[in-house]
């Protein structure tokens, strides 16, 4: 027994295009053959006037019928014009039968495999990404952190048998060594956090806030709800990042001097939220870090939104709909 999708063969673009057209022509020549005008030579301006003006009617109707048929076709060609796979489900409604609806459909599919292939790829560059920070803060920890250890001692030493002129020197020498030794431990806990690993979210943002405090010279207040569901590690992870880039965005280009840092429960979701009294999002295109935002945000299915805060500034909203399991 034949179905009525298989009875239903999809018309070509060709044969709608003709359709309108044929529709058009028809209804000319069937004015032509009962309207009551004749047509003299020398063509009269009363008759010349009215040939014109059916012409125009037409050639409306034309263009009125084309515009409704090609539609879909219009806001194919827009949608592929802005689709940005960092923000995924952006598809087109098929309010249509035939093969326009196919073309839609096809391209409906295409993004959904472009996402799902993003998705795959960006975790594997992420997760290459972190082996190589925790390789690299290692390094810094154990190498460079030693060595300048080793070199802030011998300073000490020297200063402490050196006469007065050279001591001073030598005790400044050792007060920009410790500093050295400082930023280099510091780099290795933006690199890897150990904190994070081993105290849990809570104390990881806890030290992300007053790292930034003291680097940024901006205050920030921090709120993380009580009762978080529990989070999958890789969850943690990317709310760690997105926060960690979230706050350096502010310090490099936001010009605040208040930001405020929340965690906490919106129905089975948990939402992070950054909120700056800076100058606000700007005209300007997202850079890497945004980008690399929204790519974190892909991995564990949550979504990332940045938008002028309700007080000025800039409101940074990632949230996770399923956080106890990543993607």
């Amino acid at each position: 027994m034949t179905t009525v999708k298989e009875a239903w063969r999809p018309v070509s673009l060709f044969w709608r295009i003709f359709g309108l057209n044929a529709v058009v022509l028809g209804t000319a020549t069937a004015l032509l053959l009962w309207a009551p005008v004749t047509v003299s030579v020398p063509v009269l301006a009363a008759e010349a006037l009215i040939l014109l003006t059916g012409l125009a009617v037409l050639l409306v109707a034309n263009a009125a019928l084309l515009r409704i048929g090609l539609a879909p076709l219009d806001r194919l060609t827009r949608l592929m014009s802005t689709v940005d796979l960092l923000r995924p489900g952006q598809r087109l409604p098929v309010e249509d039968h035939g093969v326009m609806a196919e073309l839609i459909r096809g391209f409906n599919a295409m993004l959904e495999r472009l996402e799902a292939e993003r998705a795959t790829a960006s975790a594997r560059v992420l997760s290459a990404q972190e082996a190589e920070r925790r390789r690299i803060a290692a390094e810094l920890h154990d190498e460079v952190g030693q060595s300048l250890t080793a070199v802030l001692l011998g300073l000490k030493r020297a200063a402490d048998q050196a006469p007065e002129p050279l001591r001073g020197e030598l005790l400044l020498a050792q007060e920009t060594t410790r500093d050295s030794l400082d930023e280099v431990r510091r780099v290795a806990r933006r690199l890897r956090p150990g904190v994070l690993e081993d105290l849990g979210l809570t104390a990881a943002l806890a030290s992300l806030a007053a790292d930034f405090t003291t680097h940024a010279g901006a205050k920030v207040s921090r709120s993380v709800e009580a009762g978080l569901p529990p989070l999958d590690r890789e969850v943690e992870l990317v709310i760690y990042r997105v926060a960690q880039e979230g706050l350096t965005n502010v310090a490099r280009h936001a010009g605040a001097d208040h930001v405020a840092l929340a965690l906490h429960r919106v129905g089975p979701a948990v939402v992070l939220r950054i909120d700056d009294n800076g100058r606000g999002v700007g005209p300007a295109p997202e850079g890497a870090g945004i980008r690399g935002m929204r790519e974190r945000a892909l991995l564990v299915g949550a979504t990332l939104d940045i938008a002028p805060g309700p007080e000025g500034g800039t409101r940074v909203l990632l949230t996770v709909p399923d956080p106890g399991r990543s993607v």
